[in-house]
C-alpha cells in the first residue's frame, strides 16, 4: 500500500510540475519500472538484476502473471529457480505500460 501510495504522488508531482506533456504508453512503464522493479531488478532491463533477472523482451503473459499471482504462464520456463518475487496487485492498472515498454525492449535485450 505504502508503494502505491509513493507511486500516485510521484505522477502527480510530475503533472504539477511545468508543462503537462502526454507520455506515451512506453515512457510510463519506464517510470513505473523505475519506482518499483529496480529494487529487484537492474535499472537496465537488458541486464540481471541482483535478485531478479533481465527483463527486456518480456511479454504481456509474463509481466501480468508475475505482477499479479507471482506465477509464471503455463509452459513458461523461468530463467531462474528461485521464487522470491511476491504478488504486485497495486501495479494492476500499468500492466500495459510496463509491457510496452518492456516489449520494446526486446532487440536491445538480444543485442547485449
Amino acid at each position: 500500500m505504502r508503494r502505491a501510495w509513493i507511486l500516485a504522488l510521484g505522477l502527480l508531482a510530475a503533472a504539477a510540475c511545468g508543462e503537462r506533456k502526454e507520455l506515451s504508453l512506453a515512457e510510463q512503464g519506464s517510470r513505473i519500472y523505475a519506482a518499483n522493479c529496480t529494487i529487484c531488478h537492474n535499472p537496465e532491463p537488458g541486464c540481471d538484476g541482483v535478485d531478479g533477472p533481465a527483463l527486456a523482451g518480456s511479454p504481456h503473459e509474463l509481466i501480468e502473471a508475475r505482477v499479479m499471482r507471482a506465477e509464471y504462464p503455463p509452459g513458461y520456463t523461468p530463467k531462474r529457480p528461485t521464487r522470491r518475487m511476491r504478488p504486485l496487485p497495486y501495479l494492476k492498472p500499468h500492466i500495459e505500460a510496463l509491457a510496452a515498454y518492456l516489449g520494446g525492449l526486446e532487440a536491445e535485450a538480444h543485442s547485449q
